[in-house]
Formats: C-alpha cells, structure tokens, sequence
C-alpha cells in the first residue's frame, strides 16, 4: 500500500516539475509564466489531495475488512477453546467417578 502511495506521489511530484519546467522555458510573458506556474502547481496539489483521499478510504475500508476478519477468528477460537474444555472437563469427571468406584472396591 505504500509503495502505490510513494509512486503515486513521486509520479505527481515528476509530472508537477515537467510541466512547471515547461512552462518556464515556453516563450511568454513574465505574469503570463507565473500564471500558468501558479495554475498547474494548484492542480497538482487538487489531484494528490484527491489520490490521497482516495488511498486513506481504500486504507480505511481493508482495515475494516481486517478487523471484522480478525473478531471473527477471535470468536470462533474462543467458541472452539470452551468446546475443548467442556470436553475435557467431562473426561476429567468420567475418569474421577471411574477412579472412586474403583477406590469403593
């Protein structure tokens, strides 16, 4: 998830600096540049907000997922570790009555 995050970002940051690099080396006026300097820059940060958002929901939604995962696994351990000890508990009680018949004798 960080990789796509960090290329994402390094893609954007490239393509920010291409086309500022552009438009300072096309033949305009000085205000004209700045403008249109100005203008891009705003884009950029428009689109990385957007990618950003974009990325914190994907994040949001599979930590969800995991979570739900996980109390799910939690619960079903939790459900199969009394089973076991019931069991056990019925053996241990099988096994004492066995064993106080057998003292009885």
């Amino acid at each position: 998830m960080m990789k796509i995050a960090n290329t994402l970002l390094g893609l954007a940051a490239g393509t920010a600096l291409g086309v500022s690099l552009g438009v300072l080396f096309a033949l305009d006026k000085g205000e004209n540049t700045r403008k249109k300097i100005k203008d891009s820059v705003s884009d950029k940060v428009d689109d990385l907000k957007e990618q950003l958002e974009s990325l914190t929901e994907k994040f949001r939604e599979k930590s969800s997922d995991v979570k739900e995962t996980l109390e799910e696994k939690v619960d079903k351990l939790l459900s199969e570790s009394e089973d076991k000890s019931e069991e056990l508990i019925d053996l241990l009680e099988k096994k004492l009555a066995s064993i106080k018949k057998k003292v009885k004798k």
